[in-house]
């Protein structure tokens, strides 16, 4: 485990670097996100330096514009950019976990080296925005309303049809994914939307690992240490020998 990192702007958005890691390490992309999808990458620059900190592997924040499909255009040019380092996992949270998912399919359906393994925290897979946890969640779920989300939804979409797997990867073919971990609470809006993708990851054999949680705090609290545990396992980074994170 890293005990020190370093932050720098590269060409796609902020990298963390662990202490002694160099270009030519795995490293994570990391695509920000939150309830309204919105945010810059520099939010998620508390959770890059968490990450490589645990994992010892280089984190770079990607940029993308607020739009579909801009936003995926965005993402695959930083992982070329990643990708032309060494091996690359992905991660992200809402709609950077959204923008992960799609991330897959769409190296996989161009026959591109796909990532190692991608986590995907609170992701909003499924744009037509029917879940029954969006209604059965409103009153516990803090972080997001349903209402505004749905809102921001529609200026993210345009005219691009809900069910475009490149939107709502739940939509896809999930045959073929690399590993795969998701995390959501039990009382969040989009609970659905990562039960339905698990499961149908899983029955069309991805490795899957599910993580669901009491509540949004019960989440914050430990899906940073299982995340590094699962990227830690999948990345194979031989360097990496510290056990026994904590949260």
């Amino acid at each position: 485990m890293a005990s020190e990192v370093r932050v720098e702007e590269g060409p796609f958005g902020p990298e963390v670097h662990p202490e002694g890691a160099s270009p030519a390490d795995r490293t994570l992309l990391y695509l920000h996100g939150d309830p309204r999808l919105a945010g810059t990458p520099q939010d998620a620059l508390p959770t890059a330096r968490e990450l490589a900190r645990r994992t010892g592997q280089s984190v770079v924040c990607a940029r993308y514009r607020p739009r579909f499909p801009l936003a995926l255009d965005d993402v695959h040019a930083a992982w070329e950019h990643c990708h032309a380092r060494g091996p690359v996992a992905v991660a992200g949270k809402r709609l950077g976990a959204t923008l992960a998912a799609a991330l897959l399919l769409r190296l996989r359906d161009t026959d591109a080296t796909p990532p190692t393994c991608a986590v995907l925290t609170s992701p909003i897979l499924d744009f037509t925005l029917d879940a029954p946890s969006l209604y059965f969640n409103a009153a516990a779920d803090r972080t997001v309303d349903a209402d505004t989300l749905r809102l921001r939804a529609a200026a993210y979409i345009g005219l691009t049809p809900p069910t475009d797997p490149l939107l709502s990867p739940l939509h896809g073919n999930l045959h073929g994914l690399p590993p795969v971990q998701v995390h959501a609470a039990g009382t969040e809006v989009l609970l659905d939307d990562a039960l339905s993708f698990a499961t149908r990851a899983a029955h069309s054999g991805v490795a899957v690992d599910l993580r669901i949680y009491e509540d949004a705090s019960a989440q914050g609290l430990r899906q940073l240490t299982a995340a590094a545990e699962f990227l830690r396992e999948w990345c194979g980074t031989a360097r990496l020998t510290t056990p026994g994170l904590t949260p």
